[in-house]
């Protein structure tokens, strides 16, 4: 086997497990992780299933995949958030909503004991909270305008980022997500700079 081939087999291997990855969203958006089969999955992309087990051995494997490439999707660069760049990121969920009822899904479920997603939101909590913490503090100092430390409000501002996409992708036509977080940042104190009648 030639460099060459050995490449192209590795493409074509990354390339279907991207695939893979993409059908298991949608199946996960569709039917929630309890009730997405390996089979459902094998069966969109084409796969029996013990050729899906190839690529991922379990169900779990198969998640871990998809977490990791939900957060590809959301990477920022390394440097600090800024309080009034958020209403950017509240806007681009907007534009994705198969994204966003996954992401939803699978946080629904992880609070249950058990759930093989439930170390992992718990630590993704735990650094937003963090990086909302330090985004507050760079915006206000070590108290907001309402009186609050950074601290206490970083729980409020995710809190209403994550209810906010529940309440849109329940009902997109009657929730204006992004307007109704600038609304939010207005509570805040932080001024949007954009024109929009409020």
């Amino acid at each position: 086997m030639t460099y060459g081939d050995a490449m192209n087999g590795r493409a074509r291997r990354e390339a279907r497990r991207a695939e893979i990855v993409r059908a298991a969203l949608e199946v996960i958006a569709e039917r929630g992780y309890r009730g997405a089969s390996m089979a459902a999955v094998a069966e969109r992309v084409g796969l029996t299933q013990q050729g899906l087990l190839h690529h991922f051995p379990t169900k779990d494997a198969l998640l871990v995949a998809v977490l990791e490439e939900r957060d590809q999707w959301d990477a920022v660069p390394d440097t600090p958030w800024r309080v009034d760049l958020l209403t950017s990121l509240v806007e681009y969920n907007a534009m994705r909503p198969g994204i966003v009822q996954t992401f939803s899904a699978l946080l629904g479920e992880s609070v249950t004991e058990g759930h093989p997603a439930r170390g992992y939101f718990t630590e993704r909590y735990t650094r937003v909270r963090e990086t909302m913490t330090t985004a507050l503090r760079a915006a206000y100092g070590d108290r907001l305008p309402n009186g609050l430390t950074p601290e206490r409000t970083a729980p409020l501002l995710v809190a209403v980022m994550d209810g906010l996409q529940y309440q849109w992708l329940l009902d997109p036509d009657a929730v204006d997500m992004p307007g109704a977080f600038r609304d939010f940042l207005r509570l805040l104190g932080e001024e949007t700079g954009r024109g929009d009648g409020g």
